[in-house]
């Protein structure tokens, strides 16, 4: 399925995928309100350590992945699981870049 491969066709310069991702992780998790974009973001910055994330946002690691959850509620993608974190990175950076 074409929407299993949506960051390497974002690599490969594909618009469309590029929308889909925008549109099915980032804004929702913007829209979400909280903190959970911001976990997100951290979590992937320290290299998907969630003791390493809590400490960066100062909070207990039990609130990292209780916003990892809400992250994966939300847009139906697992930050826990390495392919589906990779999915949301390229979502979290192609957010970041229309945002800026």
């Amino acid at each position: 399925m074409a929407d299993d491969l949506l960051p390497e066709r974002v690599l490969t310069g594909d618009y469309t995928a590029r929308a889909t991702l925008i549109a099915q992780a980032f804004t929702p998790l913007q829209d979400a309100g909280g903190a959970v974009l911001e976990t997100l973001s951290a979590y992937l910055g320290t290299g998907r350590s969630l003791e390493a994330a809590a400490r960066h946002l100062y909070v207990h690691p039990n609130t990292v992945r209780y916003r990892l959850r809400k992250v994966s509620e939300i847009t139906g993608w697992d930050p826990l699981d390495a392919r589906e974190s990779f999915v949301l990175q390229v979502a979290l950076a192609l957010g970041q870049l229309g945002r800026g």
